[in-house]
């Protein structure tokens, strides 16, 4: 049997198991403002992944219209951050 390091075992662990996405939610949700600016995070009020897709909810209409131009890009970057292509859709609310 191989031996494997700490950080190789949790990655196959994570591999394996549905903890996964949460981390990954927790992740876009605490590089949000890093990825989209100030302005963005300030006016967007949850942010959250199911299954593939991401769900950002805002109350600002202007927000809400200059999000929906921006899709691809936001997918772009978040998969970026995470490493991997996670998400494929964007809905915004």
């Amino acid at each position: 049997m191989a031996q494997l390091s700490l950080q190789e075992a949790m990655q196959q662990f994570l591999q394996k198991s549905k903890l996964k996405t949460g981390i990954q939610a927790a992740q876009i949700e605490s590089v949000w403002e890093k990825l989209m600016g100030v302005t963005i995070a300030k006016y967007t009020s949850s942010i959250k992944i199911v299954g593939h897709t991401l769900f950002i909810t805002s109350e600002v209409a202007p927000l809400k219209s200059e999000l929906m131009y921006q899709k691809e890009t936001i997918m772009e970057r978040i998969n970026e951050e995470l490493g991997e292509k996670l998400i494929t859709e964007v809905v915004i609310r």
